[in-house]
């Protein structure tokens, strides 16, 4: 049997969950895993107080990932799913659990156009469905921000635009590369690839 780790990688408001939530429809047998639930998790139960805090609490998250996503791999499930705006930080670790435990790496990576992407990055911060954490320097579970706009570590036009390039989100890729621009939801058609990703279960 032949085993996959799934990528799905892409700048931030890409629509990388719910391309997860598609594939894992279309393969119910996928394992799905996220640095951001893991980010979510810890910040409700440690929590930080302030900005060095959190990068401290990001490292533990990191560490956690990897050590999740290798349990995965050694269990041999078919499918792995991952989703986040990978960048060079992650390409080593993913190269070497793929080595180690024989899968193939197939990257998606969904691409926009940054005005759409920061429109839509500014409404998923502002969306009260958002975990606070992700804006703040200091969270504690049950904090709450009756207006978004006063969060201390909302990102700007410039500071997400930097962080795409520096990341070079839009050019990460390891293994089989499928991309998708997704500048305009109601135009993609993801069913030709999830048809491609069922025929290899």
């Amino acid at each position: 049997m032949e085993k996959y780790l799934i990528l799905l990688a892409g700048p931030p408001a890409t629509g990388k969950s719910y391309l997860s939530s598609l594939i894992c429809d279309a393969l119910p047998q996928t394992y799905t895993i996220s640095p951001d639930e893991f980010k979510q998790d810890l910040a409700d139960r440690v929590g930080f107080s302030t900005a060095e805090e959190k990068k401290e609490l990001e490292q533990q998250v990191w560490h956690l990932y990897y050590q999740a996503l290798e349990i995965y791999m050694s269990v041999g499930k078919q499918f792995i799913v991952t989703e986040y705006p990978f960048s060079y930080k992650q390409k080593p670790y993913f190269e070497e659990f793929s080595q180690k435990y024989n899968y193939h790496i197939i990257t998606i990576r969904l691409v926009a156009e940054f005005e759409v992407l920061w429109q839509r990055r500014i409404q998923r911060d502002l969306d009260e469905s958002r975990h606070l954490s992700f804006l703040m320097s200091h969270y504690h579970y049950g904090d709450a921000l009756q207006d978004r706009k006063q969060a201390d570590e909302l990102i700007t036009k410039q500071g997400f635009w930097d962080i795409i390039e520096a990341r070079q989100y839009n050019q990460f890729s390891l293994g089989k590369l499928y991309e998708i621009d997704v500048t305009d939801y109601a135009t993609v058609d993801y069913a030709p690839l999830l048809e491609e990703l069922v025929a290899l279960s």
